[in-house]
């Protein structure tokens, strides 16, 4: 018996701050166009300061701070979460369907097997699970308890538990 766990890649991140400028303070420089900030918010990343307009992806141009609170640094890259792991997430294929899935992807992990979300269900009568349902492997088949039990009255099998 397994209970599955939902898990994005972990790529290497840094989070960013929207920060009030006060009046009274020296302007800071901004690390993108290197001129001073006199706007009423700036942001801060990778311990510098920014204009909002320039802490963008280096793919895609988005500006960071609109489109959450972390960024993706590789390769001396600035990057938002989807243009990281296009370019450096790993892919595989679900062990259920067989088909590619994009490193970007949230995916269900049992033992070695990584599945699409909408793949995770009993291969029997596909019940759904969700993060904490209880599912049973057998000759790395997904099962739900139901399914399993009456497998092990008309057959005799047990689960693959280590």
């Amino acid at each position: 018996m397994f209970s599955p766990s939902c898990r994005p890649l972990s790529p290497v991140f840094a989070g960013i701050q929207m920060l009030s400028v006060q009046p009274d303070t020296k302007p800071k420089g901004c690390a993108g166009c290197n001129r001073k900030i006199k706007d009423r918010y700036l942001l801060k990343a990778l311990d510098k300061y920014w204009h909002e307009d320039c802490l963008k992806c280096a793919c895609c141009d988005c500006r960071l701070g609109e489109v959450g609170s972390t960024l993706y640094t590789k390769a001396n890259l600035i990057l938002c979460r989807r243009d990281y792991l296009r370019l450096f997430g790993v892919t595989g294929n679900c062990a259920a369907c067989s088909k590619l899935i994009p490193a970007f992807e949230m995916v269900m992990r049992a033992k070695e097997n990584v599945y699409h979300l909408d793949c995770f269900a009993c291969q029997l009568c596909n019940q759904r699970f969700c993060v904490g349902d209880k599912f049973f492997l057998k000759n790395n088949m997904i099962l739900c308890q139901t399914d399993y039990e009456e497998g092990l009255m008309k057959e005799g099998y047990a689960p693959q538990v280590r």
